[in-house]
């Protein structure tokens, strides 16, 4: 292996850690209700699509879906991500995760559930002046 391989695997390596390190912040902010925090962690035009959960585009699109889902569907939930698959391309990635969350649903009536959720995650990444965002994040519930 010459310099120029042991630099691309080395940035690679680093990347996928910064990547990883990115979801983290991604749970903490959403455990911790701090939607700005979130809203923060995605590209300026960055998109969550949640399924039933709804979509929010854009960092004040983000922060509102979040505040919205919190209030309305999970006012509870733990995420815990794992089994990440990330590709680095340069400044660009992907990435898929697994969710296990226990969480409490609002149901009809309003009263509120315990419940286990599963989901995946598909990402798409860019690395912005250093810092790698969220360009898109598809949750895919599974039950």
């Amino acid at each position: 292996m010459n310099l120029e391989e042991l630099k691309n695997r080395l940035e690679t390596l680093e990347a996928v850690e910064a990547i990883k390190k990115l979801k983290a912040r991604y749970c903490q902010c959403a455990d911790e209700r701090d939607a700005e925090g979130y809203a923060n962690l995605f590209t300026e035009d960055g998109v969550f699509e949640g399924g039933a959960f709804g979509r929010g585009q854009g960092r004040a699109g983000v922060a509102a879906f979040l505040r919205g889902v919190q209030q309305q569907a999970l006012p509870f939930a733990l995420h815990y991500v794992m089994n990440p698959i990330i590709e680095v391309h340069g400044d660009t990635a992907t990435g898929r995760w697994y969710l296990l969350e226990p969480c409490t649903m609002v149901t009809e009536g309003s009263q509120t559930q315990a419940v286990w959720g599963t989901a995946r995650y598909e990402e798409e990444y860019v690395k912005v002046k250093g810092e790698w965002k969220f360009k898109k994040v598809h949750l895919i519930p599974v039950f």
